[in-house]
């Protein structure tokens, strides 16, 4: 199976035009048309099904091009690696990272090693922890900036030297923002709207045995959509603080939650891993400026 083949695979299933595949890629179609067939016939599976007008994926092709993503963005990472080896002034560094006000630590980070290196270019990928860490041991990451305790059999770690503090975010006309702070009895017949991440790792440490008793309507990985909910009413969102707009202007309010619960935030990466220049700049970068704190 050639990397080449494999673009023109992904090329085919984005324009879902043998046509438009080939005059994207500067082949002619007789040429494509014979790669996918010889493809096809190596896997010994119909990727494609064929009509006058468009060509849809078949189960099979739906999961060699997400296959197919991985690997070329893998080849892609190896490409830019060997490329920056001799070529410190800048470079290429992924990133993948959980939704937390504790990021501009990082940010603080990469903006003193970009002053220094005008040249390098970070990319950026969030999600929850499950995602982000799934991407780093793949080798698609370099660094992951998580909301767990980190599995120290597998990553070294930096931890930035705040920690998250969880609270309910509701419209301002709710009457509970009246309240100074929420607390469990407030939100066990409320309509709430929860991380799914939180679900496991975060509730039950404030929950404890009443975390069956909550009235968990949505679910989510990011907060910017669940908060657009709850400002058309469908719920109480569960969130960090300062990550949703809740100022003068804004119709949503931050109660902070009694007990109190808090969450570290880690920097990770694989151990034993070995880093671009840049990227090793930046992990020297952090340390140092994570140890000035």
């Amino acid at each position: 199976m050639e990397i080449r083949v494999l673009r023109y695979f992904l090329a085919i299933a984005r324009e879902e035009n043998m046509t438009r595949a080939a005059k994207y890629l500067h082949v002619t179609q007789p040429t494509l048309s014979k790669q996918i067939k010889q493809l096809e016939e190596e896997i010994g599976k119909k990727l494609f099904i064929r009509s006058n007008y468009s060509i849809k994926l078949t189960d099979e092709g739906l999961l060699l091009r997400k296959r197919a993503e991985d690997i070329l963005s893998m080849v892609d990472k190896t490409m830019e690696e060997f490329q920056a080896l001799d070529d410190i002034t800048g470079g290429d560094i992924y990133i993948g990272a959980a939704e937390s006000e504790s990021f501009s630590y990082f940010a603080t980070a990469a903006k003193d090693l970009q002053l220094q290196y005008p040249n390098v270019k970070f990319h950026l990928y969030s999600g929850n922890t499950e995602v982000i860490a799934e991407r780093l041991d793949r080798g698609l990451l370099d660094f992951a900036i998580i909301v767990q305790e980190v599995d120290l059999s597998k990553y070294n770690y930096i931890k930035i030297p705040t920690s998250d503090t969880w609270g309910v975010i509701m419209r301002k006309d709710s009457p509970l923002a009246k309240k100074e702070y929420i607390t469990i009895e407030d939100l066990i017949d409320l309509p709430l709207i929860v991380s799914r991440q939180g679900i496991t790792e975060d509730y039950p440490k404030l929950f404890k045995e009443k975390l069956d008793q909550l009235h968990i309507v949505a679910t989510f990985d990011l907060i910017y959509n669940a908060s657009i909910m709850v400002k058309e009413g469908f719920g109480y969102a569960l969130s960090f603080d300062k990550i949703v707009d809740t100022s003068e202007n804004s119709e949503l309010c931050f109660r902070v939650l009694k007990p109190e619960l808090k969450t570290n935030m880690y920097i990770i990466w694989k151990k034993y891993q070995v880093f671009t220049p840049i990227a090793e700049k930046l992990l020297s970068k952090m340390q140092q400026h994570f140890n000035d704190r």
